[in-house]
């Protein structure tokens, strides 16, 4: 056998071996993958508390009233928390109480939990019932997210929300998709994997969301680091924001719905 028939022969085989390695690699990867992503659909979460209530007046009587709605996913209820003063909109409701402008805040929220963009068309009919709200937040993406939807399609569900509401005089802000990568409830490499279409959906969003008319708030940059790094901002399941949690969050959005609040037409 010469040299050369012998040097093809041999890359002949490595090649085939490199090929087998890699084939195993991304069968193995895939397996790991699946198994993770089973551990995690099957893990116990925190359940929305059915006691804590959903509608309150915060702040002092004769203070300029502020109809604040939130709408979304199991964050715009607060899951993880059992008081009301710990929720996302209980504590934005104190903080824009308790603020400058000292506003008297009828809250209420019309979230679902396990709700993707799909689902926003029923809350925002839900939303306007009755007397209307000058401010929404919405708080969605996360179940995007995970279930791999596409973001373009998850985004264009998002600003026929937005439109809607804002076509009603109601003033939107939404804050986009959290940092998944900060779940430990999700085992790497799936949480690399979640936190990638995390920020996926957050893009399409931002765009999506600002040709709407609605005002965005990037809570994966301003609130990942912080998540990332404390593990008390996460409840018990390691998935769901805790009341710390919640309070970061509020503190990022509260600029942009003292903003939104500020020049809304009083309903």
């Amino acid at each position: 056998m010469s040299e050369r028939e012998l040097a093809t022969r041999v890359a002949g085989r490595l090649g085939r071996a490199a090929l087998l390695t890699l084939v195993a690699g991304t069968v193995g990867g895939a397996a790991v993958l699946a198994g993770e992503a089973f551990i995690a659909r099957h893990r116990r979460y925190a359940e929305p508390e059915l006691g804590l209530a959903l509608r309150a007046t915060v702040g002092r009587a004769g203070a300029p009233p502020l109809r604040l709605v939130l709408l979304g996913d199991s964050s715009a209820l607060g899951v993880g928390v059992d008081r009301l003063d710990d929720t996302i909109g209980g504590q934005l409701a104190n903080l824009l109480a308790e603020g400058p402008t000292g506003r008297l805040v009828h809250l209420s929220s019309v979230g679902v939990s396990g709700s993707r963009s799909t689902d926003l068309a029923t809350q925002v009919a839900r939303a306007l019932l009755g007397r209307r709200p000058d401010v929404a937040l919405i708080l969605i993406g996360a179940n995007d997210a995970t279930g791999l939807r596409r973001p373009a399609e998850a985004a264009a569900y998002l600003a026929a929300a937005v439109h809607r509401l804002r076509e009603a005089g109601v003033e939107v802000v939404v804050g986009t998709c959290p940092d998944l990568g900060a779940a430990r409830a999700i085992a790497p490499p799936l949480r690399q994997v979640v936190g990638w279409s995390g920020r996926r959906i957050a893009r399409a969003q931002t765009a999506a969301v600002l040709d709407a008319g609605g005002t965005v708030v990037d809570l994966a940059t301003e609130t990942g680091p912080v998540f990332r790094a404390d593990a008390g901002t996460l409840c018990h399941d390691g998935y769901h924001p805790s009341a710390d949690g919640y309070r970061v969050w509020a503190h990022a959005l509260l600029p942009a719905v003292t903003a939104a609040a500020a020049v809304a037409s009083p309903h």
